[in-house]
């Protein structure tokens, strides 16, 4: 069974940065893109980042793009969302998600795993 933990979120000010990790377990983590996804509140799931399996390639949604890096530790079993210039419209849960296919690219629809999610809260 894939486990997928969430870790890093908290309350910072606009402006401000968080790293927010991710770790897997129960499969072989560097097989696998991984992803984050972020739900505001009264909002749908939004996609955030994602990373190809090899780390060699990622893609960034929208509201990402510029302020936001994903990067992934195999050794550790971990991937990374780097947040940087947070704005109040950041706030939101930050959801890992994983895919079920091996050896793929970065991804925007996501996967088959989900973690828990971890809450960030910006204020202005």
């Amino acid at each position: 069974q894939v486990l997928l933990v969430e870790s890093g979120g908290g309350l910072v000010q606009t402006g401000g940065s968080l790293r927010l990790s991710c770790a897997a377990s129960g499969r072989t983590f560097d097989n696998y893109a991984m992803g984050w996804f972020r739900q505001a509140p009264g909002k749908g799931r939004e996609f955030v980042a994602s990373i190809s399996w090899n780390g060699g390639d990622a893609s960034y949604g929208d509201s990402a793009k510029g302020r936001f890096t994903v990067f992934r530790d195999n050794a550790k079993n971990t991937v990374y969302l780097q947040l940087n210039s947070l704005k109040p419209e950041d706030t939101a849960v930050y959801y890992c998600n994983a895919d079920a296919v091996s050896f793929t690219g970065p991804f925007t629809s996501p996967g088959r795993y989900w973690g828990k999610g971890t809450l960030v809260t910006v204020s202005s």
